[in-house]
């Protein structure tokens, strides 16, 4: 991956951040046992018969204003595998909020679907961009990945892309396959959302599609005391401290051997 970015926007850690990330995804195209997952939350899609500024390409009456009376809308979570070119979509209720908690939640039911198959897997590499529920110093997001990796005795290696440069997340991608998808279509209701989801293919593979009616509230977070003992499980690299954090577990499942 070239270093030179066409973006003028950077930070001063941007072409190193960019080289950590080519080392990372090379070294998880060659190890079998690590699960490389790239995951972003999609912009709300509003539902009803405004959803797409009233106009639709398939024969159905639209409204051409806004009324106060919108008939809902829906959080959509992303999880793409680029290895194996598989995509795992979460719609969430708008009544609830993307919270860390949520994120987490959803990550965890990815890896119950993939079954026994992630008995094979020692680490987890997430590429994510720096949101305020998922950046490496949000205390609660922190906080039930480090519960995460104990729980499933996998190391939990956070690769983040730099500001202004999250669109080379491959699960980007993914989004615009899926706005091309149902490009004017009249996402009338969340039945229409989740069957134009399931019909579209992206790598030639359908996603996975799942809903999630749990509710999620703000302003879950950990205080000063709490964090602290946290970051001394946390392996941040040098010079990169935001961008590139290791949490390995207490105890590996597979192997048996403390992590430290």
């Amino acid at each position: 991956m070239s270093s030179k970015r066409a973006n003028p926007k950077k930070i001063p850690e941007t072409d190193s951040i960019f080289e950590h990330l080519t080392h990372v995804h090379n070294r998880s195209a060659q190890n079998s046992r690590t699960l490389r997952i790239s995951f972003d939350a999609k912009a709300t899609i509003k539902l009803g018969e405004l959803s797409r500024r009233g106009k639709s390409r398939i024969i159905t009456k639209a409204l051409d204003h806004d009324f106060l009376t919108i008939e809902g809308k829906v959080h959509l979570l992303g999880f793409y595998l680029p290895e194996w070119r598989e995509t795992y979509f979460f719609f969430l209720p708008y009544t609830t909020s993307l919270t860390a908690d949520a994120i987490v939640d959803c990550l965890e039911l990815l890896l119950k679907k993939l079954g026994d198959f992630i008995g094979c897997i020692d680490r987890i590499l997430l590429n994510l961009d720096n949101g305020p529920e998922n950046n490496s110093r949000r205390r609660q997001f922190i906080k039930r990945l480090v519960d995460f990796a104990d729980e499933w005795g996998k190391v939990v290696e956070l690769a983040y892309y730099p500001p202004y440069h999250s669109k080379y997340n491959p699960i980007e991608r993914v989004w615009g396959v899926l706005e091309q998808h149902w490009n004017g279509t009249l996402l009338t209701d969340l039945e229409t959302v989740l069957a134009m989801a399931r019909s579209m293919t992206y790598g030639g593979v359908e996603p996975v599609v799942n809903v999630v009616r749990k509710i999620y509230n703000r302003g879950v977070t950990l205080c000063n005391k709490a964090m602290k003992v946290l970051e001394k499980r946390l392996h941040r690299q040098e010079g990169l401290e935001s961008y590139a954090v290791t949490i390995p577990p207490l105890f590996s499942h597979e192997r048996g051997l403390v992590i430290l």
